[in-house]
């Protein structure tokens, strides 16, 4: 009779404080250590004796990445061979090879390619240039802190989010034989001690542009050519965030019907959300239909992926206006909201795709208020209209020439 397998589940792992293995079948252990730390083992018996092979961290490696891992092991041992010595005969990956790989194996958890678009962005050159090139079993502590050094106290979340996924990367080049020791991106017992804790450090409030400079920050981006410019104007005209403009594909949007459905993957509340297009908006996506190449409305250099989320960033820095977030650019929808406009509160909460109101509130409201956010969506769009008068308002904190 066939042993069970795939014992384990993620409730069984966490609440998991015993010390010792825990079997999930087919050679699978978890191990718990006497400090209460939890790691993957493949055991498995040749020649009478047992042997086995450490398969990385947990939660580092997940319960899906150990039984595939696993189950690598196990044809090789149903082949003759021996794991240990199997992974000893790959070669050794650069980082950015590493990085490949990871994204790759960790596909199919993924909801969409959002995921892997942040990930490729965050450890590519971007960030990880003097990375790259570098052997995983190469790389140490004082490699680690000269990527993140130069962003940890002034891109906090970014550089807490890299530091992790750098993390991760090399647990798995340590899971696939590629390094030993421990994981110089780690945090405890390692970075926490020469770096300041993520916590102390104020996130504070995306930097906005005041909404009366818009207009006229608006004559810059309608002039150029760049296709971060229309991406740029599209997210300000909506109010929306960079990764649902960024992402957005053709399937998403009826133009006659001047509507865009967002859904819920894409959204940080996890709920579709339906945008109603400004005339402005409408004639932005008509234009760029007409150069339509595969599903994405802002497609990158890369066949079927979408332009690089720093593309936007990029363009602001381009025009001297560096100093703004482009997240910021919807506190500049909702300062307006506020102090220009008698439309409800909730009306510009809904715009933004804010949670209203408690639980109980929340069961009630069925309705989006589409054509009420309908015709505040077209009094911003009409006040962000660039001014045709002569007089010309410098924006503040815009450079010279």
């Amino acid at each position: 009779m066939a042993r069970a397998i795939n014992i384990l589940n993620e409730v069984k792992i966490k609440n998991a404080k015993k010390v010792g293995r825990t079997s999930d079948g087919g050679g699978l252990y978890l191990n718990v250590s006497k400090t209460g730390t939890k790691s993957w083992l493949f055991m498995w018996a040749r020649d009478g004796k047992r042997r086995e092979m450490g398969l990385g961290p947990y939660p580092a490696i997940g319960l899906a990445s150990a039984r595939e891992a696993a189950t690598r092991c196990r044809t090789i041992v149903a082949q003759g061979g021996d794991p240990l010595a199997d992974r000893s005969k790959e070669e050794e990956p650069t980082f950015e090879r590493c990085v490949t790989l990871f994204i790759e194996s960790m596909g199919p958890a993924w909801r969409n390619e959002k995921h892997h678009a942040q990930w490729e962005m965050t450890l590519g050159p971007a960030y990880c240039k003097d990375l790259q090139a570098m052997k995983v079993s190469h790389i140490g502590a004082d490699h680690v802190l000269k990527v993140l050094s130069p962003v940890w106290t002034t891109k906090a979340e970014t550089a807490s989010r890299l530091r992790g996924r750098i993390e991760r990367v090399l647990d798995f080049a340590k899971v696939r034989g590629w390094r030993t020791g421990e994981n110089p991106a780690a945090w405890r017992g390692n970075l926490k001690s020469l770096l300041p804790s993520p916590k102390k450090l104020s996130r504070g409030h995306h930097t906005a542009m005041p909404y009366a400079d818009l207009p006229d920050f608006l004559i810059k981006v309608r002039k150029a050519k760049a296709l971060a410019a229309r991406a740029l104007e599209l997210l300000i005209l909506c109010a929306s965030r960079s990764g649902e403009v960024l992402f957005a594909e053709w399937d998403e949007f009826d133009l006659e019907a001047k509507l865009w459905v967002v859904p819920a993957v894409r959204m940080k509340m996890g709920k579709e959300h339906r945008v109603p297009l400004s005339a402005r908006a409408v004639a932005i996506l008509k234009e760029l239909h007409q150069e339509r190449r595969g599903n994405y409305v802002f497609p990158g250099q890369k066949a079927e992926k979408p332009l690089s989320n720093m593309s936007m960033a990029m363009f602001m820095r381009r025009v001297g206006m560096e100093e703004f977030t482009i997240h910021g650019f919807r506190s500049s929808f909702r300062d307006w909201c506020g102090d220009e406009t008698s439309f409800p509160r909730d009306i510009a909460e809904m715009a933004l795709a804010h949670k209203i109101g408690d639980a109980t509130e929340q069961a009630y409201r069925r309705a989006d208020a589409l054509e009420k956010r309908r015709r505040l969506m077209e009094a911003w769009a009409k006040y962000l209209e660039p001014k045709t008068s002569g007089n010309v308002v410098k924006l503040k904190g815009a450079k010279n020439g």
